[in-house]
């Protein structure tokens, strides 16, 4: 039976409404190229010509990073020490670089702290990630970084296997890397409850918190840093899914914590979210005032006050799997909640 004419064109114009939608969303997702620089071992991550991030691998670093983290108005969200030391910016805790992802306490070894500062006689208290081989890489829509690391000793005994794949994209004026990583255990371990760990990024000076007093911290082994107050540049704050601001959100559990603040003209904002399936969801945030902000489900003791801790054990041979987000986005406005909360939600289901 042949259809009336009202639904034939009724039919035609839903069609052309799906596709002209579905067009629209295909192209609001900018094109992601992925470019290995010959003799180097670094990655380049582009967003259309701009650089978005890099991945940097080499062995003279104690963990592989991205670095530089660029918005999508060209401006790195990013401290630059100390690979590019940026004049008036802090140079406080050097092992702070880009994005990495490790543990202050593994078997006893310190994966946290580990950097070309430690003298030579200490460096066997401290663990190096190591890169040895880029499984695959992939340009298009989203961009595919997999790579294959060993966290050894000094001895160059590898504790735990580390399989990560980086997932990237850029949708209008928001970035985002996508995280999943695999740890194998080698042999059996343990990673102790411990206060530094294990998503970190250490920010731009325009987003940290403005600080009015020297501060004074100490590391495991009692090695201590001193931050400087530093209250002219820093514009930045931090907001909880809880609704924790502030220093309040540090040492607190949420799903996803924002650090945003002014960067020239824009309002610029770095989210990082947590996944239910991760151990210990949702994460406590090390949420630093001068800078450093950070994922650590692991640093239950600490965070509590000696109420509860959290140790994990991994079998030999057994596997445990983290995935994280983070968000950069530059704009008149920080990104809202509602705006964080749907990207938490495609983060989760898709």
């Amino acid at each position: 039976m042949k259809k009336p004419l009202f639904f034939i064109i009724l039919s035609v114009n839903f069609s052309i409404l799906l596709f002209s939608q579905e067009n629209k969303k295909l192209a609001s997702h900018k094109a992601i190229h992925l470019e290995k620089i010959k003799d180097q071992n670094k990655i380049n991550v582009l967003v259309g010509n701009q650089l978005f991030t890099s991945f940097l691998y080499p062995d003279t670093l104690e963990k592989p990073v991205l670095y530089p983290i660029i918005a999508s108005n060209g401006i790195a969200v990013n401290r630059g020490f100390p690979m590019n030391t940026i004049a008036g910016e802090p140079t406080d805790h050097p092992h702070h670089l880009g994005i990495w992802f490790n543990f202050e306490n593994v078997n006893g070894l310190d994966f946290w702290n580990n950097s070309s500062t430690i003298p030579a006689d200490k460096k066997h208290l401290y663990g190096w990630i190591k890169t040895d081989r880029i499984i695959q890489t992939k340009s298009g829509k989203k961009g595919i970084l997999k790579y294959h690391a060993n966290w050894t000793n000094q001895n160059n005994a590898t504790l735990i296997e580390e399989t990560t794949t980086f997932t990237f994209t850029s949708i209008g004026n928001t970035n985002i890397i996508d995280r999943t990583t695999i740890l194998k255990a080698d042999s059996n371990i343990l990673f102790t409850d411990s206060k530094d760990g294990m998503l970190g990024f250490r920010a731009a000076h325009e987003l940290q918190t403005p600080q009015l007093t020297d501060k004074k911290f100490v590391d495991n082994k009692g090695n201590v840093t001193i931050v400087k107050a530093d209250y002219n540049i820093p514009t930045g704050t931090y907001l909880t899914s809880e609704g924790k601001q502030g220093d309040s959100a540090w040492g607190t559990r949420a799903s996803w914590c924002k650090m945003y603040g002014k960067m020239k003209n824009d309002s610029v904002s770095v989210v990082m979210i947590d996944h239910p399936n991760n151990p210990n969801y949702p994460t406590f945030w090390m949420a630093r005032g001068y800078g450093l902000f950070a994922a650590n489900p692991l640093g239950e003791k600490i965070y509590t006050n000696g109420k509860s801790e959290k140790n994990l054990q991994i079998k030999k041979g057994d596997c445990i799997t983290f995935k994280y987000r983070i968000v950069v986005d530059s704009d008149k406005k920080s990104l809202s909640k509602e705006a964080i909360e749907n990207l938490q939600t495609q983060f989760i289901y898709e």
